[in-house]
């Protein structure tokens, strides 16, 4: 354990839900679902009161976006189809993503961060790690001082774990959700992690984790016993040291913050493993949602970019990526998604994929002048 370093993992609390709230406040309390292509979120007034749709009468295969905690109390996730959703919670409001406004949103609690710890790694709309090792502070006292001035810029509640790394400190942040504050220290932070399902290292999937499962492995203080050449043994080399080492709480990874990134992207591992024809409108749903994320974070940071790539990962781990190199600059979301449309024409999608993910690299700032994409429609295989 590196003790001298303190390390703070912030996460927005269903985000993109939370900032929709702030539209809608009487639905505070309630059980709230984002997504959907052409949901429709307020009706005609009756009564003086605004009328909402509702998850039970959305027809389509689109999915889950994000949802509040009420909803999740229902079982309703991120990646869910909203038809199945609608069987969990059928009364629970609909509402279309807005992108716009999350990446306001975004913006505003990044810069009120700044102003108390500068040091600020951007992990994408909705999080980041700070390096709070140069700060003045006790990390209790600390930590919400960030949280009420996330609070007092958007009007929107955060959770935060402070640990001595980056593995640890994301593990932390996700404890005590809603709004919590989780200090792990290197005196006590195994008797509050090593408890843990193993999942819960960001790394660890459902498919590894079952593996792990399967032999005898389901606590991080059970993964930090076996032996390293036991779990290079099933896991490769690599993958093996790796999960001795952040399950021991060993990560010496820094806070970067430097302000020439290299690429954004995103990903996302699916419930289950879809098909590329049988679940072809689901998959559609999660690709544009992907591309759109991008586009934000890029909009966010001030990048346009003139690669766009993607990677899949199949039902069998084996994993492929495509990229396409492009004679302009773009940062918009549908640029993105029709080239990356293109990317996939390159791939074979006769298997099962269990994760998509889309990379925008070959960044430009949009002050060097970006050239906007053809608005010709590309043929996308889903």
């Amino acid at each position: 354990m590196e003790d001298t370093r303190r390390i703070a993992h912030l996460d927005m609390d269903a985000f993109f839900a939370s900032v929709e709230l702030l539209s809608y406040p009487e639905l505070r309390g309630r059980a709230v679902v984002v997504g959907g292509r052409g949901a429709v979120p307020v009706s005609a007034a009756t009564g003086g009161e605004r009328q909402f749709a509702r998850l039970a009468d959305y027809v389509g295969r689109g999915v889950v976006t994000t949802s509040t905690y009420e909803a999740r109390a229902f079982g309703v996730f991120s990646g869910m189809g909203l038809m199945k959703s609608a069987r969990l919670a059928p009364e629970a409001v609909l509402l279309p993503a807005n992108f716009d406004a999350y990446r306001r949103n975004s913006r505003c609690f990044k810069a009120a961060v700044a102003e108390i710890a500068p040091h600020i790694e951007d992990r994408g709309i909705d999080e980041i790690y700070i390096d709070l090792s140069g700060v003045d502070g006790e990390s209790h006292a600390l930590a919400e001082r960030l949280r009420a001035a996330v609070l007092a810029a958007t009007g929107l509640s955060c959770s935060i774990g402070i640990a001595p790394n980056k593995t640890l400190a994301k593990i932390a942040s996700d404890l005590d959700k809603p709004g919590g504050v989780t200090v792990l220290t290197d005196a006590h932070w195994r008797d509050r992690i090593w408890p843990l399902s193993a999942r819960k290292i960001n790394g660890i999937g459902p498919k590894a984790s079952e593996r792990l499962t399967r032999l005898g492995i389901e606590r991080i203080g059970e993964l930090a016993a076996a032996p390293e050449a036991f779990l290079v043994s099933h896991f490769g080399e690599a993958s093996g040291r790796w999960m001795h080492r952040v399950a021991n709480g060993i990560d010496l990874r820094p806070v970067v913050t430097e302000s020439e990134p290299k690429s954004v992207s995103r990903e996302s591992t699916f419930e289950r493993d879809l098909h590329a024809r049988h679940d072809r409108a689901a998959l559609s749903e999660i690709f544009t949602d992907l591309c759109m994320r991008v586009a934000a974070d890029l909009d966010r940071s001030g990048y346009a970019c003139r690669t766009v790539g993607i990677k899949l990962r199949y039902a069998d781990f084996k994993s492929v990526t495509r990229d396409i190199t492009l004679p302009f600059s773009l940062s918009d979301g549908p640029g993105i998604r029709r080239a990356a449309g293109e990317c996939l024409k390159r791939v074979a999608l006769d298997r099962r994929i269990r994760l998509l993910g889309v990379r925008a690299s070959g960044l430009i700032p949009v002050t060097d002048g970006v050239t906007a994409g053809t608005d010709g429609q590309l043929c996308l295989p889903w």
